[in-house]
């Protein structure tokens, strides 16, 4: 007994460390995501001569990728075992981050009548040259951001499976929100880290110092992950106590098999026939493309409307408080569902349609964000800053809206078609915004919305859209499934 005691006092927790590697992966993630957002006016759109039209699709590219790549990046990892299907996928993203910064270098080479890199950066290239050089450096950002996309998206089911093999049932909510937070400090760093580096060294290497941060991390990863029954860093308490539910899993798993053969399945043509997977479809189509919008436009549009640089401290400060917002309030997106079900008494879908349309009131602040932007660019960081927390706030509960209606058997299917329908929309409104800035630009003056003119009269339709349109989702949603109704098959 004291032995057993001793040996439990003395139990390792190797299964932290791993989850710390987790939160860095995904810090990673976020930086490497940001970089082209954060580097695209100062440095690249002047360099390459892109259109807000050409950033557009650019970014559509991306959303509509990494939405295709995630449906299939779980059975990737399962296929491939977490070792290496983690090390292959940050490996890919990596790679693809890095690429970026051969860009101009390939361009010059494919292009003829370019001399060199430091002509493009010099803006000596024109006419007809000129339109090739924006053709070839589009494609070629496609191709690097086509390769982001495919590692990106084994990030997330990676991560949960080391959590799923190395913490407990009791451990896995809280692990889990640990290595989450590191998209939240990702989005924090960004502006801190990467214009400097882009100001110091030049664009290329900070797609090559961030994106080389991921293999630096494919080192560690490669040492200090094994499965825990043969990790040479845990030790017989640390595996006991991380075993712990094993019996009961088993038993849950037996249950859950037998339950599955008696559990009607649909087709994904059969899902299509239901108001329910309608409703999940519309609120992620409408939604979805909002959050990225923000991601993607935000600091071009501080530069653009506010002639605020990324490179400046204030335009760092901008992206930093405008995430710090959205940080801290996006923590009660599941909290308040959790008040109208346990203390109001609500079933589960009743409670979380009610929590989603008070949060699809929080987007309504980008609506102030262009008119306040006339008093200073800190109205615009901090009212886009709530309208972001809204998002993830609603995002927190569109997702388990399925469960409350579908049977387990169906649920990962409906899922998928969710996120295909939100990458859908996410496409739709980068490209939208791309060719709306752009027209609005070149119109000038000739171009208005409600007392605004030029480039911000086409910012101000997009935050119109993003303003209402979590309302517009939910009231779709709640007119498709007004009550509760589980799906019968």
């Amino acid at each position: 007994m004291a032995e057993k005691s001793t040996q439990k006092k003395l139990m390792t927790n190797w299964r932290w460390w791993l989850c710390s590697l987790l939160f860095f992966a995904l810090t990673v993630n976020y930086l490497d995501r940001q970089v082209l957002s954060l580097t695209y006016e100062g440095f690249i759109k002047p360099e390459f001569g892109w259109t807000d039209a050409n950033y557009g699709t650019i970014t559509s590219a991306f959303s509509i990728l990494y939405a295709i790549f995630c449906l299939f990046a779980g059975k990737f990892v399962d296929w491939m075992g977490t070792k290496k299907g983690y090390l292959i996928a940050i490996g890919v993203w990596s790679l693809g981050a890095v690429l970026h910064a051969v860009c101009g270098w390939a361009t010059v080479h494919l292009v003829s009548g370019v001399d060199s890199v430091a002509a493009l950066k010099a803006g000596s290239v024109a006419g007809e040259t000129m339109s090739m050089v924006v053709t070839v450096s589009v494609w070629l950002f496609l191709l690097c951001r086509g390769i982001l996309a495919l590692g990106e998206a084994g990030n997330f089911p990676a991560s949960i499976k080391v959590v799923a093999e190395y913490f407990p049932k009791k451990d896995r909510a809280f692990a889990t929100s640990i290595f989450n937070s590191g998209a939240s400090v990702g989005a924090l760093a960004a502006p801190i880290c990467i214009p400097p580096l882009a100001k110091a060294f030049g664009w290329e290497w900070a797609f090559i110092i961030i994106g080389g941060v991921g293999f630096l991390w494919m080192f560690f990863w490669a040492f200090m992950y094994d499965k825990p029954e043969i990790s040479k860093h845990v030790n017989e308490a640390e595996l006991e106590y991380i075993h712990q539910d094993d019996a009961e899993e088993a038993r849950e798993k037996a249950e859950a098999a037998k339950l599955a053969a008696s559990e009607p399945k649909l087709s994904l043509l059969q899902c299509f026939k239901y108001k329910q997977t309608w409703s999940f479809v519309i609120g992620k189509f409408f939604t979805d493309g909002v959050w990225w919008f923000y991601l993607f436009w935000a600091p071009s549009y501080f530069t653009n409307q506010f002639g605020i640089k990324m490179t400046e401290p204030k335009g760092q400060a901008l992206i930093f408080v405008l995430y710090a917002i959205v940080t801290v309030l996006s923590i009660f997106g599941g909290y308040l569902p959790k008040v109208f079900v346990e203390k109001k008494g609500m079933n589960p879908y009743a409670g979380r349609m009610l929590a989603m349309f008070l949060f699809a009131f929080f987007p309504l602040f980008s609506l102030l964000a262009q008119p306040m932007g006339t008093i200073s660019p800190w109205w615009p960081a901090i009212l886009i800053g709530l309208a972001a927390a809204g998002h993830q706030a609603w995002s927190a509960n569109i997702f388990s809206t399925v469960g409350d209606m579908f049977p387990k058997s169906t649920v990962a299917t409906v899922t998928g078609i969710g996120a295909m329908a939100g990458g859908v929309g996410s496409m739709i409104i980068q490209k939208v915004a791309g060719n709306l800035f752009t027209y609005a630009e070149n119109a000038g003056d000739a171009f208005t919305f409600l007392g605004f003119s030029g480039k911000p009269a086409g910012y101000f339709i997009i935050f119109c859209f993003c303003g209402i349109a979590y309302l517009l989702a939910w009231t779709i949603m709640k007119s498709l499934v007004p009550k509760y109704k589980q799906v019968e098959v």
